[in-house]
């Protein structure tokens, strides 16, 4: 049987641990027997979120467990219990597995456990990771990484992710899409797939490009230029270019390609057009440029990107909503 020991302690976000306790709490009937042995960790009465609860050990026992999780850390700006960070580096010096989620990275960075590797976290939250802790890699625009015996996740939805990420490691795919299945999510999205953020775009009507956007985005389909763009802005291209930094954060070409990738997605979703079809549709031109751009932008190929949201749509009986995901800025 594996242990599985959750960190619990005041400041910690309840629903990273809640969803924690789903899927590694109480495995779906007749699916593996045993299943996980779960324990929570922490001092003797703790303040979740809203809640207050009671663990089952003190922090003590996480160097016991064969994975320990550290939920998502509420302030970012206060320093985590001491006690914490030497569990979790005990731990991890024991041989357990340690997986943090969302800003529960922030936890395993002051144990200096991600020291030359590779971690993520929230999107908004990746820039003070890495200038706190200069000697982690931080990736803004993956759901997960997995270095082996550290693994670090993304925002909340990125959390189940990893969470079955585990699972699959532990019992196979077959095992942790029944979870999936059991607890109506996507049965897998790969950890480099990006983290689904918002594209920012001007608030008033006042704005100077207030009027381009939406003509942009009637005529996604068209070989549109940032010539083509300035002009209809009525201003010239370096003018245009300030403006879109300024609102955006981004270039117009790089907005441009965003907004194109985004209509992709939302035809892989709703239709069953062919990849030409959705290249000619997007304005990629041809399937291999729409297939190079998709996969750098949001780490999948088109067609897993169609299977994943297809699969989630067969699982909720329902059409998703359309989504964006993009690199930040």
């Amino acid at each position: 049987m594996t242990t599985v020991a959750l960190a619990a302690t005041d400041g910690m976000l309840h629903f990273e641990l809640s969803l924690a306790c789903e899927v590694f709490g109480n495995g779906p009937a007749g699916m593996v027997d045993p299943w996980y042995r779960l324990s929570v960790c922490g001092p003797s009465a703790v303040r979740v979120g809203p809640f207050r609860m009671e663990p089952d050990h003190g922090l003590d026992r996480l160097p016991h467990a064969a994975t320990v999780i550290v939920p998502g850390w509420a302030d970012i700006d206060q320093d985590p219990p001491a006690e914490l960070i030497e569990a979790v580096r005990e731990a991890h010096e024991a041989g357990a597995r340690v997986a943090s989620l969302c800003t529960g990275a922030f936890v395993l960075a002051a144990a200096g456990l991600l020291d030359g590797k590779r971690a993520t976290t929230h999107w908004a939250h990746t820039e003070e990771l890495a200038r706190r802790h200069p000697r982690v890699t931080v990736d803004p625009d993956v759901l997960y990484v997995d270095n082996g015996s550290v693994l670090t996740s993304a925002g909340k939805a990125a959390a189940m992710d990893l969470c079955l990420h585990l699972v699959r490691l532990d019992h196979g795919s077959s095992v942790a899409n029944r979870l999936a299945r059991r607890l109506v999510v996507p049965p897998h999205r790969d950890g480099g797939q990006a983290q689904f953020v918002t594209t920012p775009v001007p608030a008033t009507d006042n704005h100077p490009l207030a009027g381009l956007f939406p003509w942009v985005l009637q005529r996604l389909d068209h070989p549109l230029t940032v010539e083509d763009l300035a002009r209809q802005a009525r201003m010239s291209s370096r003018h245009l270019g300030r403006h879109f930094r300024s609102a955006t954060g981004t270039t117009p070409l790089q907005w441009l390609l965003t907004q194109r990738v985004r209509h992709a997605q939302d035809l892989l979703e709703t239709t069953d057009d062919t990849i030409d079809a959705i290249a000619t549709a997007t304005g990629m031109g041809t399937a291999t440029t729409l297939r190079r751009h998709f996969h750098r932008t949001v780490g999948v190929p088109p067609d897993t990107y169609r299977r994943t949201f297809r699969s989630r749509t067969r699982l909720a009986g329902t059409t998703p909503a359309p989504t964006i995901a993009v690199r930040r800025p």
